[in-house]
């Protein structure tokens, strides 16, 4: 399965190895599954640790030298496409944009506006949804 994962997965593997996000985040990353993040995660992620974490960002670049190499970094689409409307935060459109257009399965994510959007291509799923309900599919 094609899985995008969104920043606030990023964000919690990176700060904890141990937990949910980042079981998710392994399992999205292996196979038979393929992990995406496209740029503007990317970007979220930096800001986000520079504003919120600045004493973890040595962790963040480790996090993010090691999952460069096991997720593919997929285009943010310019053209805007009329499933967006279902997401209220603007920022996020972009992240829902390029999961469409890279084919993902899932959008795997804690953010409540993508899982509250009633999207069902990609299907919303949280890390712990992700862990127990992905092989389902």
């Amino acid at each position: 399965m094609n899985v995008l994962i969104d920043t606030n997965v990023l964000i919690s593997a990176a700060l904890n190895p141990n937990g949910t996000p980042a079981k998710a985040y392994k399992k999205a990353t292996s196979y038979p599954n393929h992990g995406m993040v496209c740029e503007q995660n990317l970007n979220e992620l930096q800001r986000i640790f520079r504003q919120k974490f600045p004493s973890k960002r040595l962790a963040l670049e480790n996090f993010l030298s090691m999952a460069l190499t096991t997720m593919e970094l997929v285009p943010v689409p310019e053209q805007e496409l009329a499933l967006e409307q279902k997401i209220r935060d603007v920022a996020d459109r972009p992240i829902l944009r390029a999961a469409v257009k890279a084919g993902a399965d899932i959008l795997l994510t804690g953010d409540k506006d993508f899982l509250d959007s009633n999207i069902n291509h990609p299907a919303m799923m949280t890390p712990s949804e992700f862990i127990r309900d992905s092989d389902d599919l």
